[in-house]
């Protein structure tokens, strides 16, 4: 038995949908800029290759919740994101064997300090403080591949969507990507060893905004799921 000299943190998981199991969660990676007409209302408009930041795997929010509106914010952003679970090890994966990686799948939101992230951005600095926060991850339970509609078991089309307090903010499809499932796995684990357990949020389509206290958030992947939160 290994003797801790502080009590180690819980295991962090997500539920998996339809059953009593849970998906132990290792790492967060999150795609930039992954649709073209978000990149375009963030300033950037030529296609370039995939780049990562990442989330504390205790960022991770359960579906549902109520949590508070940030410190160190006057521009919290949404950002609706389909999520991957990846359950097999591996690097340097080709995309034409990515799928074999992938667990299942779930919908999370990318909850963003903007005014933080810009302001580290525009002076070189990395953007952990506007993306890496406490409850900055809300997630659904995930489904396995196999039991997705077969429409949506090459994740790859299907309608992504996020309504604040009922008004529509983004609307779009997973086949508005710029880069695919297959490409982003491929890309990612060239530079990293992929674990099962990691997560790779997707990116998000255009339509992201503000949000404030006491907002309601809903949104989902079509075939995938849904998921709401409460901004306290």
């Amino acid at each position: 038995m290994t003797n801790y000299v502080i009590t180690p943190n819980p295991q962090v998981a997500v539920p998996v949908a339809g059953s009593d199991s849970y998906f132990p969660v290792r790492r967060i990676f999150c795609v930039g800029r992954n649709y073209a007409e978000h990149a375009k209302e963030m300033g950037f408009s030529e296609k370039e290759p995939p780049f990562f930041f990442t989330k504390p795997a205790d960022a991770i929010v359960e579906n549902g919740a109520t949590i508070p509106y940030p410190p160190i914010t006057n521009n919290l952003h949404h950002e609706i994101e389909m999520v991957l679970a990846i359950g097999k090890d591996g690097a340097n994966i080709s995309a034409d064997a990515a799928m074999a990686h992938v667990w299942g799948a779930g919908v999370g939101i990318d909850l963003t300090r903007r005014d933080q992230q810009v302001a580290h951005r525009e002076k070189g600095r990395p953007w952990c403080w506007g993306k890496a926060f406490d409850n900055s991850a809300p997630m659904t339970g995930f489904h396995p591949l196999s039991a997705l509609p077969p429409a949506q078991q090459g994740l790859d089309s299907g309608r992504i969507w996020l309504s604040v307090n009922g008004e529509m903010r983004q609307d779009a499809d997973l086949k508005d990507m710029i880069w695919n499932v297959r490409d982003i796995i491929a890309f990612c684990s060239q530079s990293v060893t992929l674990k099962a357990g990691d997560l790779i949020m997707t990116g998000t389509p255009a339509g992201v905004g503000a949000v404030t206290s006491g907002d309601v958030l809903e949104g989902g992947v079509e075939g995938i799921g849904e998921i709401k939160i409460t901004l306290s």
